[in-house]
């Protein structure tokens, strides 16, 4: 037992040089990133991808051209962060309340409506694009925030993902709460609310990624330099006269720091999430 319980240094040390192993190669693209979004262009690609440490050729000037030469790019980081935190919120909101419902209650028509669920998921976003687009049209959406959130506002897959998590849930909380005269609203939001905070927290994560790093959909509905978003904004760098790969990396570089932010607020519930989620029901 107590071998067990200690394990054999020299395979601990192993272990310890296979992970930082792995670690170093999942960072080196962070690391090649960061390096050239400091270079001019024409260092970058001089001879090829550039990535060689060479420190008189680093600079800030990429950056002082987004923030001050390029005003368009706060615009259009401002635009992903109100689609992404409203769309983000709504999405949670929504799909928490359908899946929470397909696993709690009993109503005629339930199993229909989540094989529908599981349909949905297997439908590519691309077939349901054309309908999609003749909706928005007629609800007036081009062009506007609302048009980019509503149409994935309510995610198939966090709908699934909420209702496996519900399953889990101990229903004598619900009979206890509705014996004391608790309203439905009352019981979902004060107190199956707090237990599936490992569920909001995982979910957050994914759908905020969903909606920062969106590009078809929003390019589809945005029409004007004004509403678009950070991916589409930047895909615009680089065009048939002259690819400005230099301020396309530093604007993609900063890009991240919102989900990064994200995922360490979240982070202690985003494993346990998506264990339970993922294996309940």
């Amino acid at each position: 037992m107590e071998s067990m319980a200690r394990p054999n240094p020299v395979v601990k040390i192993i272990l310890v040089l296979m992970l930082l192993f792995i670690a170093v190669i999942a960072l080196f693209p962070f690391f090649a990133l960061l390096l050239a979004s400091f270079k001019p262009s024409t260092e970058l690609l001089r001879y090829g991808l550039n990535l060689k440490l060479q420190a008189h050729l680093l600079s800030f000037k990429n950056y002082i051209y987004l923030f001050q030469e390029g005003a368009k790019y706060l615009i259009w980081y401002k635009n992903s962060l109100v689609i992404t935190i409203i769309g983000t919120i709504l999405s949670l909101f929504f799909s928490s309340m359908v899946g929470y419902a397909l696993a709690v209650y009993d109503f005629k028509g339930k199993n229909v409506v989540f094989i529908l669920v599981l349909a949905v998921m297997m439908i590519p976003m691309e077939i349901l694009m054309l309908p999609l687009y003749k909706l928005m049209v007629s609800f007036k959406m081009i062009n506007t925030y609302w048009g980019v959130i509503v149409p994935i506002m309510v995610a198939p897959v966090a709908i699934f993902f909420f209702r496996q998590y519900a399953l889990g849930l101990p229903k004598e909380l619900l009979d206890a709460a509705r014996i004391d005269g608790c309203s439905e609203f009352k019981i979902f939001f004060n107190i199956m609310v707090p237990l599936m905070k490992p569920a909001f927290g995982a979910m957050a994560i994914l759908q905020a990624m969903g909606y920062w790093n969106s590009f078809l959909w929003p390019t589809v509905i945005l029409r004007t330099e004004d509403m678009f978003t950070l991916p589409i904004g930047l895909s615009g760098l680089l065009t048939p006269y002259g690819n400005n790969y230099d301020i396309l990396i530093s604007g993609s570089l900063l890009t991240i720091l919102p989900i990064i932010i994200l995922f360490i607020f979240f982070q202690r519930y985003f494993i346990s999430g998506l264990t339970v989620g993922g294996v309940k029901g």
